[in-house]
């Protein structure tokens, strides 16, 4: 028996710390890693011990003999991952020694002095980003640390980018949690900096500062028509469901039949999935309950997703199509209008992202008439988008293609093109890419600033990729501390938690996220879910309230 790792990979690596035999790959320290969809078993040296299922925080590794039907092709992507060289090109060296894999070098990047005094670091954002670098802190130094979101409420996209319908990836929530009520942790939820606070009041308190913001915007696309109503981007439809609360309850309409999406990366994939998914599927989940009352009234039947280029450069990874694929009393069609999408799939090698679409239906889509009966996503390559059309709302969009221009009806548009990360206050920012210039995390020109996750490089990777980018942002930080270079503050982080409390009375503190916690759990036992969100800063601020009433931790 072995194992293998399936859809909901985080690629954070932790499975590739606890292996005994090397068979877990690529690794950090090897160049694939960066651009990896997910981490794959060595089905020929794997000798089943379990400890990579067992460290694993969304749940992703399973016994090859116990996967379900829908995943059990998983056990050959593992395997083919290891047919022939390594994914860089380079064959494999044969390793001496009983291992199959080839260990690197021991590496110690990190040498702090014997007596170093803890830091105090000041953290703002606590998604994926900031958490991974509180949890290198705090593991690995004496660091207090204090934590900072503008809402009243700890996840960032755990919480409110992840589908509903991906509970076991939310698990790697539950990994972040245990730092929440950490002793060398002081929380300060629905705190914003550059309206509570100043970026230079927080550097002020603290030796460091570290900015895990995030990428709160979205890429435009620049064309006539976008601004009509109808035409929303995929990051306020995925706030919407996820019951974030910046997101009206009645802000998207679902009374078209059709629905287009502008992307076929893994949102615009996760956006078709739950427009056409069983409601009653989805009441299983934390899915906001407007969303579902919603969904339930739904008259979509058909989601287009629209890609400039062809199958061979899908932006989707492997896993999300497969998923798709597999989604119950949902008919997924490819619009073979260009007969490069059949020549690209049928010619593809096993390996390549093109050839998970054969098998998958092929027809010549009719935009006159409207969706036939059932529910389908059709994959429509080779197809940019050039007007949204209408007039006082989404009516259509004017695609063009190698045969010409084509028109297809929808009442929806939804625009997964990307995210885009905005200024931050007091920091500098580069408009091209939007990010905060740095180097090695290390704010340029601000000493004792650092950025990390997708303010840092630009809205790339999953959740896992922000493990190694806050690694090296912590790196610098600590290499700045040894070398002096961190600017000595003028208060303390206990005088900042005074000043945060006079500055908003609403600070949530890690007694009151545990109420919220709480809260959410009871109302989704008392409804048959996992929890239900509560979706309004003035339900999450007055929960946590009631826990401690007028009192910071």
């Amino acid at each position: 028996m072995t194992y293998a790792i399936t859809q909901t990979c985080c690629s954070d690596a932790t499975c590739v710390a606890v292996c005994p035999v090397n068979c877990i790959h690529p690794t950090p320290e090897e160049r694939a890693f960066g651009s990896t969809e997910m981490l794959h078993i060595d089905p020929k040296t794997c000798i089943a011990c379990g400890a990579c299922a067992d460290a694993c925080p969304v749940d992703a590794i399973f016994p090859v003999d116990s996967l379900p039907v829908a995943q059990r092709e998983y056990a050959a992507i593992n395997a083919a991952y290891y047919d022939g060289d390594t994914a860089d090109g380079t064959p494999e060296p044969a390793p001496e020694g009983p291992n199959f894999h080839t260990w690197g070098e021991p590496s110690f990047p990190r040498v702090l002095p014997a007596d170093f005094a803890p830091l105090k670091v000041a953290v703002v954002g606590t998604g994926p980003a900031g958490m991974y670098a509180v949890q290198d802190l705090l593991l690995h130094t004496s660091a207090e640390i204090t934590l900072i979101d503008r809402l009243p409420v700890a996840g960032g996209l755990v919480r409110y980018g992840v589908a509903p319908d991906h509970p076991a990836t939310k698990k790697v929530g539950d990994t972040f949690a245990r730092f929440h009520a950490h002793p060398r942790v002081r929380l300060h939820l629905g705190l914003d900096v550059g309206t509570d606070v100043t970026p230079e009041e927080i550097a002020a308190h603290h030796d460091a500062v570290v900015y895990a913001v995030g990428a709160s915007a979205d890429r435009r696309l620049a064309m006539p028509g976008e601004e009509l109503p109808g035409s929303v981007s995929a990051r306020a439809f995925v706030a919407w469901y996820n019951a974030h609360p910046d997101a009206a309850p009645d802000g998207i309409d679902l009374s078209a039949e059709r629905v287009v999406v502008v992307g076929n990366g893994n949102v615009a994939l996760d956006v078709a999935r739950i427009l056409l998914a069983d409601p009653d599927t989805l009441a299983r989940t934390d899915i906001a309950d407007h969303a579902l009352r919603a969904l339930r009234d739904s008259k979509v039947r058909e989601v287009v997703l629209l890609a400039r280029r062809g199958p061979e450069d899908a932006a989707y990874t492997r896993s999300e199509l497969l998923a798709l694929k597999h989604l119950p009393d949902v008919d997924l069609v490819v619009d073979d209008h260009d007969p490069r999408i059949g020549s690209a799939v049928d010619t593809a090698e096993a390996k390549d992202k093109a050839a998970l679409l054969r098998g998958v239906t092929r027809t010549r889509h009719d935009w006159e008439r409207p969706p036939a009966p059932g529910r389908r996503i059709v994959l429509r390559f080779h197809s940019e988008p050039a007007e949204v059309l209408g007039t006082e709302r989404v009516e259509g969009v004017r695609v063009t293609a190698e045969a010409g221009e084509r028109t297809i009806p929808a009442g929806l548009l939804l625009r997964a093109i990307g995210y885009r990360g905005v200024p931050v206050a007091g920091l500098p920012f580069d408009e091209t890419d939007g990010t905060v210039p740095h180097e090695g995390g290390r704010v340029s020109g601000q000493p004792g600033t650092y950025v990390v996750g997708w303010i840092k490089r630009g809205p790339s990777g999953g959740i896992g990729a922000n493990r190694t980018c806050a690694a090296e942002t912590v790196s610098t930080l600590l290499a700045d501390a040894v070398a002096g270079a961190l600017p000595t503050p003028r208060h303390t982080p206990r005088a900042f938690h005074r000043l945060a409390r006079r500055r908003n009375r609403h600070v949530v503190d890690a007694r009151g996220l545990a109420a919220i916690e709480r809260a959410e759990l009871t109302r989704g036992r008392d409804t048959g879910r996992p929890r239900v969100k509560l979706a309004t800063v003035a339900e999450l601020v007055a929960t946590a309230r009631s826990a401690r009433p007028g009192l910071l931790r």
